[in-house]
Order: C-alpha cells, then structure tokens, then sequence
C-alpha cells in the first residue's frame, strides 16, 4: 500500500459511507412520512417504533441500495480527480493503468466482503425485526389484505415417505391441533398417528403430542398404542409452519439452505423464490466489485462536462443492471429459467460491459 493507494482509498470509502448514510437519513424521513397513519394505529412509543421497526428497515435499506452506491461514489470522486486532471498527472508520472485500478479492487473486495457478511447474517436478522412489525401493524390494516380469506391449516410432507396436517395451528403460541401423520410405503399406509394437540416444547427444541393414537398397520395385525403425552422430533420447526412474504428474508443463510431442502422434501411450490434469494446473497457481493470497476473506468476518462456527464452514465448503467435483475428474477420464480442463472445473469452481462470499457479507456 503506497501513499496513491491510500488516498485513492480514502476518498472512496469517505465517499460512500457519507452517501450512503445521507440517503438513508432521507428513507427514513420518507418512510415515516408513508407510514404515520399506521404508526398511530399501532400507539406504540416512538421508542418502540425505533427499536421494534428502524432497527430492522435501516440495515434493510442499507444493503439494499449498497452496491448502486458504491458504484455513484466510485463515479463521483473519480470524475472529480479527472476533472482536476489528477488521473492524467498518475498516468503520466509512469503508473501503468493496472496499478493505478489497484486501490478500487481493494476498496471494491473490503465493501464486498462487508456485504457478504451482512446478506448471510446480519441483514435477515434485521429483517426479522422488519417483517414482524410490518405483518402486525401495517399488513394488517391494508384493505387489500383484509379481503384475503386466510386459513390456519397446514398441511405438509415431512420427508419422502410421511405426510402430516395440522389444523387451526397459532403461530404465536407454537401451538395447534388436532395433528396428525401417516407414512406410506409402496402405496399403504403402514402408520397412522393423530393427536388432539401439538406444542413446540422451547426447553428441549421438540414436538409435544397431546393424547396421541399411533396405530402401526403390518400384513395381518395392527399395533395400536396411546400416550397422554409425547414427546416427537420431526424435521422442521415452528417458522416453517408461519410462513409469510418476508420468510426468506427473516432466514440466515444457514436457515435458508436447511428451509430449501425441507421444501424441496416436501415438494413444495415457489421453490424458485427461496433458491433466487439464496444465491443473489453471494452473487450481490460480486457485483459491488463489478460496479467499482466500471465506476472507476468510467469516471476516470477526462471529458467535457465533468461530473454530470459521468453521473448521468451512470445512472443509466445503473438503471440497465437493475432492470436486468428484475427480468431474470421473474423469469425464475415465474419461468423454467435456473435460479442460479437467475441471480448471477447481471454479473455475466457485465463482465463483458468491463472488458469493453477497458480496452477502450485512455491508459
């Protein structure tokens, strides 16, 4: 690290971090704004509403707009130095074009790294925050929500060969009933379990059963047992049975692959959704190192009109890449397009647009 790295450096992550903070400061002004009414139906304290909604909307929001920000911060203050004709002065002293891109791929590779930890962990706990807040208070008082018939039934498959239901199941308490499970192999069934009730025991991480009947059916006899109570492990817990639109949000991504595999288990529909989700976690961290790229390629030619012309490029790449990602996206979760494509379909495209930009930058 020499003293260009460093002030390239600096520039860049003060930059960003000040972007970045300015306009959430502004989302949030514009999100309470939007949501005062229900702020005032829920008669929490501004407290609460902090704690319980902004702690979870901020980081929400942060890693949402993270890499269009590092791309208009790399844009800004490269255009900057071009226009002071700092970038010629480098060039000219006799750094190679390479060298001089070095502190962008190690500010672009610091900020992807921070984004990767944030999407895995840190960022679905935020969003747990969020979404609960959200489906009590404001989802609640949408119209168009409370015109949706609802049903606290579910039925599920627990793994390849048992089906199970559960009615009038309270995701609040961990409770329902009654429950019950039946296996079946070469198209019998060889056990039948019902139970009046079923309760998510927190002290030791298993299914209660209330006045359970389990009749195991063989060739020529049947086995019938009864139990007050009893204690089950199945496979999944009590967030896959409350699943809402912010499900693959709230998971981290340890979570999340064990959730994608119990619903491929189950065969369940929307799969895409989950799969989308989960490899966009990884594919969004390249793209901050992508979008520095082009950002510093683009900002870094000297032309008439300084920052603006910049800025306007790129708003419009930025545009491009957004729209890219919404097309793939709808065509996996509503298409036969493959979720990993999906997510990494704006990071293939733009490969390309950095080779071309850089073959013909002035080096």
């Amino acid at each position: 690290m020499k003293k260009l790295d460093w002030y390239i450096l600096k520039k860049f992550l003060t930059t960003f971090f000040f972007a970045i903070f300015l306009f959430t400061i502004i989302s949030v002004v514009v999100d309470i704004s939007e949501k005062t009414e229900d702020f005032n139906r829920s008669h929490l304290s501004a407290g609460r509403i902090i704690t319980d909604y902004y702690y979870g909307f901020v980081p929400h929001i942060i890693a949402l707009l993270f890499p269009l920000f590092v791309f208009l911060a790399v844009i800004f203050f490269t255009s900057k130095m071009a226009g002071k004709s700092e970038i010629i002065a480098i060039l000219a002293s006799g750094t190679s074009y390479n060298r001089w891109l070095r502190p962008y791929w190690i500010g672009g590779t610091i900020l992807a790294v921070l984004l990767w930890f944030a999407n895995q962990y840190v960022v679905p706990r935020a969003n747990q925050i969020r979404g609960t807040f959200e489906a009590r208070y404001v989802d609640n008082n949408s119209s168009y929500n409370a015109l949706l018939s609802t049903s606290s039934n579910i039925y599920l498959r627990i793994d390849s060969f048992t089906y199970a239901g559960i009615y009038s199941y309270d995701t609040l308490g961990k409770r329902g009933g009654p429950f019950f499970a039946y296996k079946v192999k070469n198209g019998k069934v060889i056990e039948n379990m019902r139970a009046d009730g079923i309760t998510w025991d927190t002290a030791t991480k298993k299914w209660k059963l209330e006045y359970l009947v389990d009749r195991k059916v063989e060739p020529l006899k049947e086995q019938m047992s009864m139990n007050f109570s009893q204690s089950m492990q199945f496979n999944f817990k009590p967030y896959d049975l409350s699943r809402d639109k912010y499900t693959k949000d709230k998971l981290t991504t340890p979570d999340l692959d064990r959730f994608i595999k119990l619903e491929e288990l189950r065969g369940s529909e929307g799969l895409n959704d989950l799969k989308v989700e989960r490899y966009r976690r990884d594919a969004t961290c390249v793209t901050v190192l992508l979008l520095t790229l082009i950002g510093a390629i683009v900002g870094g030619r000297k032309v008439r009109g300084g920052s603006g012309v910049h800025l306007a490029v790129g708003f419009v790449t930025a545009a491009l890449f957004i729209i890219t990602d919404r097309f793939s996206t709808i065509f996996s979760t509503k298409g036969s397009l493959p979720p990993l494509l999906a997510a990494w379909i704006p990071n293939i495209i733009f490969v390309f647009v950095i080779m071309r930009l850089y073959k013909r930058a002035p080096k």
